[in-house]
């Protein structure tokens, strides 16, 4: 039997799909009163799912969160904020709260909000109290097969033209309506929104299709939860900086590992309503042998006034490496949640095996005996704490 096959069998044998139905709890879908995923236990983990996928980008002058009881009016613009976009693989969701569902749940009937996809915005934007406007692109370029009008759009069949997001003429008018905007970036990809970013006082980014997407959003922009989402791509200012789409070798500039230059958004950012100290970096050991395993640890601190989430970020960078080795790598991280002004040790295990780098010559897997830094941080770009351990026999 191929290797395929023998995992195709194991997946069956997980899911029971060999077993009489009487014993797979799957079969018994349906037979309950209330479908599972409408009831309330569902709904409160799409939810939080949500919420913890939501990475804010920008936050000058603690514009966020916004502050219900000083708001009449709120202006929510955008050809997408009604709306939830789905992929062609995400299902049907049994219900869907749009951006502006949800901004409406949360300030309720005492607060006047005015919706435009986008045809009068300045004038709305310009009567309201602060303005939120959803921009971003449509999964499936909502057009057919193989077809993306918008340069930037991008789907399975099509790559991307641009990473220059066409909407952000649509941010520049109802900026220069009400200069209280806040901007959600909705998005299956990074975007070089660089007038956005050095001008908008707020920046949000989710993606899409979830059903809970509008509450979830609320829940951040109303600061019923603090948002600790981080990037997971790093995200360039043009798309000069990346090398050309049929160079495959990452080692050209290709992921946080190889990237060159200075990104618009590095991987692993995002930040939070509150602010967080590291010190204290420690290594269980100095030296590490090559089957070994030691662990990192490091203090973190709640600086700021409010409770929140850290996401804290171990990568390790090869200095004195006989071959070519990443600027750095990331090796495991923690989201660990703190009271105001609580401080925790965070432990991330090493091991020496997640130290290696494929020798072609030797056709496998080898782990070098030299010096390697520790690095500990907030992001790839933003690295608290450092420490030099060597690999040995």
């Amino acid at each position: 039997m191929d290797r395929s096959l023998r995992g195709e069998f194991r997946v069956m044998i997980r899911l029971g799909m060999l077993d009489p139905a009487g014993m797979v709890a799957y079969t018994k879908i349906g037979e309950e009163a209330q479908d599972p995923w409408t009831t309330e236990k569902h709904k409160a983990v799409a939810r939080l799912v949500s919420q913890k996928s939501i990475v804010l980008l920008k936050n000058e002058h603690r514009m966020l969160p916004l502050q219900k009881g000083g708001l009449k009016s709120i202006a929510v613009i955008g050809p997408y904020a009604n709306q939830v976009l789905l992929d062609w693989y995400s299902g049907t969701p049994p219900y869907a709260v749009s951006a502006l569902d949800g901004i409406r749940n949360k300030v309720g009937a005492g607060v006047d909000v005015r919706f435009d996809t986008g045809d009068h915005a300045a004038d709305v934007a310009r009567s309201a109290d602060v303005a939120i406007v959803v921009v971003g692109n449509h999964p499936t370029c909502n057009a057919g097969w193989e077809k993306c009008p918008v340069l930037s759009d991008g789907k399975e069949a099509v790559d991307r033209r641009s990473i220059e997001l066409e909407q952000e003429a649509l941010v520049k008018t109802v900026y220069a309506a009400n200069p209280k905007t806040v901007v959600v970036l909705i998005s299956s990809f990074p975007f070089a929104i660089n007038w956005t970013q050095a001008n908008i006082p707020a920046i949000v980014h989710m993606t899409h299709n979830s059903e809970e997407l509008g509450n979830a959003l609320a829940d951040v922009l109303f600061g019923d939860y603090n948002p600790a989402g981080r990037l997971v791509q790093t995200w360039p200012k043009s798309i000069d900086q990346v090398p050309p789409m049929m160079d495959y070798d990452i080692r050209h500039g290709r992921t946080y590992m190889y990237f060159k230059g200075d990104p618009l958004y590095a991987f692993g950012f995002g930040l939070s309503y509150t602010t967080f100290g590291y010190s204290s970096l420690h290594v269980s050991s100095d030296s590490l042998r090559a089957d070994g395993q030691l662990t990192v640890s490091v203090d973190v601190t709640n600086t700021g006034g409010r409770a929140g989430d850290e996401v804290v970020e171990l990568y390790v960078a090869h200095p004195r490496s006989k071959v070519a080795r990443p600027v750095r790598e990331l090796k495991g991280f923690r989201r660990v949640m703190l009271a105001a002004g609580e401080r925790r040790t965070v432990k991330i295990p090493l091991t020496a095996a997640n130290l290696a780098y494929w020798d072609e010559d030797a056709n496998k897997f080898v782990v070098e005996k030299e010096p390697v830094e520790i690095q500990v941080g907030s992001s790839s770009a933003d690295i608290r704490e450092r420490k030099t351990i060597r690999v040995t026999e």
